[in-house]
């Protein structure tokens, strides 16, 4: 099992551990953004109560990525072996309306109640250590969103460093 540690430039840190067996594909592009520095230096641009924080666009206004985009492990898509239910802690890949858009873009689930993402998403991994430094991006002043949510962080919530730990 394949884990990720995420340092955070003043949000402490948190362990994230990956799970191939829902979603190969997705886990190995993360493991190679992650150990490539990829991450470094981006920032969840997104942060909405009671559902998740969104990070991982090297732009940090939700319309970028790695210039790869990888297929979309989920059951809506015909990819069936994807179980893994969005409940707190979970990470998962964000993408446009195009199911074969996820890029680099991830979120963490705050609360058991994001179940209705599952099957059109792809779940893939599990934070293990740190949720409560994740809970800590909610603490930070919001602002609204285009889409009238109060989510988007005045101050960064930047990513220092990704490391693979194993």
């Amino acid at each position: 099992m394949s884990k990720v540690k995420v340092t955070m430039e003043n949000h402490g840190e948190f362990t994230i551990e990956l799970y191939p067996e829902f979603a190969p594909e997705t886990v190995e592009n993360f493991l190679s953004l992650a150990g490539s520095g990829f991450y470094n230096g981006t920032i969840f641009h997104r942060v909405v109560d009671n559902f998740m924080a969104q990070g991982g666009d090297p732009e940090g206004t939700g319309m970028g990525g790695s210039g790869k985009n990888i297929h979309g492990e989920f059951a809506a898509n015909g990819f069936t072996q994807n179980t893994l239910s969005h409940t707190r802690g979970v990470i998962s890949m964000a993408r446009s309306m195009q199911p074969n858009s996820a890029s680099s873009q991830f979120f963490i689930c705050y609360s058991d109640e994001c179940t209705f993402l599952d099957g059109n998403y792809a779940a893939f991994g599990k934070v293990i250590e740190g949720m409560e430094n994740v809970d800590s991006f909610l603490d930070e002043y919001r602002t609204y969103n285009s889409m009238g949510e109060k989510a988007s962080p005045v101050a960064p919530i930047t990513i220092k460093e990704m490391t693979v730990i194993d």
